[in-house]
């Protein structure tokens, strides 16, 4: 299995979740400038998006988009889901959330063809999202007592945040802290060198 990530990109997530979850895998830089992979190959030849993540399997198979890699590797390591009757619901629409609402967000802080005021926007409403999760928040993780999935997706979130200057809400400050201590953080960052 090939992870194709970008540093620091939202594949981080995706990383960090393998990590957790124990899975075997190996991984492949992809270059979202040229969509040029180290070895000098075509991105898109793997994934047509362009994007990352892309997760190919030993099969040949490649699976794309964060909730639908973090969904099954929570399928596939079930200590990632939340519990109860509607955990793997529960779930989704967490990671829906956090990629239409959050992660979209994004775009003009990203963007050097966005202006001042669209970047000035897009740092208020991630806000406004972010204190909403703040609200839904269990403690010490997303869901309560156990990281899932949807905490690795978070923390990248909530790394792009501190990163762009956009306020972030003291629960979500106190609990981005202690995803940074995680062994599968850690190691998610050091194979990145963003640590």
């Amino acid at each position: 299995m090939i992870l194709y990530y970008s540093p620091g990109a939202c594949s981080l997530a995706d990383h960090i979740a393998l990590h957790e979850a124990g899975m075997k895998f190996d991984l492949a830089k992809v270059d979202l400038k040229t969509h040029r992979l180290e070895d000098g190959g075509a991105y898109t030849d793997i994934n047509p998006k362009g994007s990352v993540p892309a997760l190919r399997f030993d099969d040949g198979n490649v699976l794309t988009e964060n909730v639908a890699i973090l969904s099954m590797i929570a399928d596939k390591h079930s200590a990632l889901l939340p519990s109860g009757e509607f955990g793997r619901s529960r779930l989704i629409e967490m990671l829906a959330f956090i990629s239409t609402e959050i992660h979209k967000a994004f775009k003009p802080l990203f963007s050097p063809d966005a202006t001042d005021a669209e970047k000035k926007k897009a740092a208020k409403t991630i806000a406004e999202k972010l204190e909403l999760v703040s609200t839904l928040f269990k403690g010490p993780y997303v869901f309560g007592a156990t990281a899932t999935v949807a905490d690795a997706y978070l923390y990248v979130m909530l790394r792009w945040a501190a990163d762009n200057g956009v306020a972030i809400p003291d629960t979500l400050a106190d609990f981005a802290e202690k995803m940074q201590s995680r062994p599968a953080v850690q190691l998610a960052l050091k194979h990145e060198k963003l640590n």
